[in-house]
């Protein structure tokens, strides 16, 4: 096996566990407001001694420890996708992006049609080779076509408006302990947090932390929002672990947001959302630096899910890892950075 720059401080061991879990939640669907399967596997890899909650919006939350100030600790668990808007009188289907990514990316691949247990085979439309307009290009309305010729087949076939559709995705090994596939924003966060969890005695906590796995981050922090009014002024700290879009590519230019893969976790100083007050960013690299772990500090674009607690002027400490290809069929990261970003969780739980 090739060996990653941290591969002295994280065991094989350890690095297939993260596997295993991560491969679980990666091969699970879930695009914004269809979350569902994504919260099952969340809540089955939770451990016993944790008595989770899933409020009216479908968050899970789960608190602990006793007395003192609250941090809140937040990965979300949908993932970007499209919606079924109308079926068009030859059974194709017209949809609306669920999130943010470039459509491009997804056209001339497979797709799935989520209805329930029994998905539907598709393919996203493609534009014509010649380039010419056509109805996915012309009209910006990007289509599936799943082989029926009017609308009563698809009825037929049980598709209806507001079933989400995804391009099909796995997860692959590459060399070494970097792995490819679609959805690592966020079930990297989900991941980090659960295997933090389950190496946590929540008997020994210095004051009272609440973890929250939250829907709909794609289409706006619906999800967290939600929680952020529920907590309202109750909170002091909220992390967000979430995805540090990195420049770390073969053609991005090297001038922002660079944090090579396989170096560490990412503290995400500033976004489009957000600023980690200087201080702050200190106090947490200390905690960090004092376990011993590797850490980056960066600027990226994009959001974060803590940004929704600033009404109530909760400070926002969002940190993830860095990732490739970011919102695409074809993310990458490294395994190592997943175990390493477990270990920040837990030292800021036990250490800060």
């Amino acid at each position: 096996m090739l060996a990653g720059p941290l591969h002295a401080q994280v065991s094989q061991e350890r690095v297939e566990r993260a596997a295993r879990l991560l491969e679980e939640l990666v091969e699970t669907y879930g695009v914004s407001g269809d979350e569902g399967e994504v919260r099952d596997v969340v809540l089955s890899h939770l451990p016993d001694w944790a008595e989770p909650e899933v409020d009216s919006a479908g968050n899970v939350w789960v608190r602990m420890g006793e007395g003192g100030s609250l941090s809140v600790f937040v990965a979300h668990m949908d993932e970007v996708g499209y919606e079924i808007t109308e079926i068009e009188d030859d059974g194709t289907l017209a949809l609306r992006a669920r999130g943010g990514f470039l459509p491009w990316l997804w056209e001339g691949t497979p797709a799935l049609v989520h209805k329930g247990d029994d998905p539907v085979n598709g393919v996203f439309v493609p534009r014509e080779a010649t380039g010419a307009p056509t109805r996915q290009s012309a009209d910006g309305v990007a289509r599936v076509d799943v082989g029926a010729r009017s609308r009563s087949d698809v009825a037929a076939m049980g598709m209806r408006v507001g079933h989400t559709v995804t391009n099909p995705k796995s997860f692959v090994r590459l060399a070494g302990t970097r792995v490819t596939g679609r959805s690592f924003d966020d079930r990297v966060g989900l991941a980090a947090q659960l295997l933090a969890l389950q190496d946590l005695d929540p008997t020994t906590l210095p004051h009272r932390f609440v973890f929250l796995w939250v829907v709909e981050e794609e289409i706006g922090l619906v999800g967290s929002a939600y929680a952020a009014r529920q907590l309202g002024f109750e909170a002091d700290r909220v992390y967000a672990v979430d995805t540090f879009v990195s420049a770390d590519t073969p053609l991005d230019p090297q001038n922002f947001a660079v944090a090579p893969l396989g170096n560490g976790p990412v503290a995400r100083a500033v976004d489009n959302s957000s600023v980690t007050p200087g201080a702050v960013l200190d106090s947490l690299l200390a905690v960090i630096a004092g376990r011993g772990l590797p850490y980056q500090v960066g600027t990226t674009n994009g959001g974060n899910d803590g940004s929704a607690w600033a009404p109530w002027g909760v400070v926002d400490i969002p940190f993830g890892w860095p990732l490739r290809y970011s919102h695409s069929p074809v993310e990458v990261i490294d395994l190592e950075d997943v175990v390493v970003l477990s270990d920040w969780i837990r030292a800021i739980v036990e250490g800060w």
